[in-house]
């Protein structure tokens, strides 16, 4: 009889952790999800490790203001974004700003695997971004 409750315990547990990763991979995929569109990478890329106005995301991105604004609404609802109000102007800045880092090494993990790339190459991401002084 102890063995059996040894086993609908163990039985459990292993259920529990499928559960957990299950889960854990559901909420990977909706990040995945919403950091995958070509505008939202560009808004990350520019508000990067700083904090960055509205005006300044459009002018660094050439993206309209309506596109701007509607791509900033679903990364703050997702967390990615976070905004601080300086007086009438919002600033944005990326909750995690490590998020920047991921976005380089998966990067260079595509651009490595295109089978192109010379040994010790290192890649300029985002290729599109010229950083205006």
């Amino acid at each position: 009889m102890k063995a059996h409750k040894y086993f609908n315990s163990l039985i459990l547990e292993v259920i529990l952790m499928i559960q957990a990763e299950s889960d854990m991979l559901k909420m990977l995929a909706k990040f995945m999800k919403t950091i995958g569109d070509a505008n939202r990478l560009k808004i990350i890329w520019v508000i990067g490790k700083e904090e960055r106005s509205v005006s300044e995301i459009i002018n660094e991105t050439d993206l309209s203001q309506t596109l701007v604004s509607f791509h900033l609404k679903i990364l703050r609802e997702s967390d990615i974004v976070e905004t601080k109000r300086l007086g009438a102007f919002i600033y944005y800045s990326l909750g995690n700003p490590e998020l920047i880092d991921l976005l380089s090494a998966c990067g260079e993990y595509v651009y490595k695997n295109t089978g192109e790339i010379e040994p010790g190459f290192v890649w300029p991401f985002p290729l599109w971004f010229n950083k205006k002084s």
